[in-house]
């Protein structure tokens, strides 16, 4: 599982130009799942990006994480984070996970991270999706689970 994790005062998708989630401050997911992957994945990462001390505290030093700022997250399915692009000029996408299984494991850690307390905004799996957001700091990170 990967994913890349942006702090942001605010974010959006939107599907046929309409706006499908939006968050405030938090943290913006694009989530990428890779065949094999399954709930020890799942809940690693929902359990890395709640405990990520990414956010600053009164000092100016990132020591809080999205949990203690009560930030909100917006979670998007991603699955060209999987894109092999050493060969050729065209990505391979052998490494992302068939789309009827990555939607499944997609919905059961947006639910975890929902267990967790946070606000959970998506977008649409499978759709052209079109995301803004505010990357503050910038801060963006890129998490793979562990083998």
């Amino acid at each position: 599982m990967r994913v890349v994790l942006q702090r942001v005062s605010e974010a959006s998708v939107r599907v046929e130009g309409k706006i499908v989630g939006e968050i405030g401050n938090g943290l913006l997911l694009l989530v990428g799942i890779a065949p094999g992957d399954g709930d020890k994945e799942l809940a690693w990462m929902a359990d890395k990006v709640a405990g990520l001390r990414i956010f600053e505290d009164d000092a100016g030093k990132m020591n809080l994480s999205v949990e203690e700022v009560r930030g909100a997250i917006l979670s998007v399915s991603q699955f060209t984070l999987y894109g092999d692009c050493r060969k050729g000029r065209r990505p391979n996408f052998l490494g992302a996970a068939k789309p009827e299984i990555a939607s499944e494991l997609y919905d059961r850690f947006n639910g975890l991270l929902r267990e967790k307390g946070f606000e959970v905004a998506t977008g649409v799996f499978g759709a052209m999706m079109a995301v803004s957001l505010v990357n503050d700091g910038p801060v963006t990170l890129i998490l793979d689970s562990p083998e």
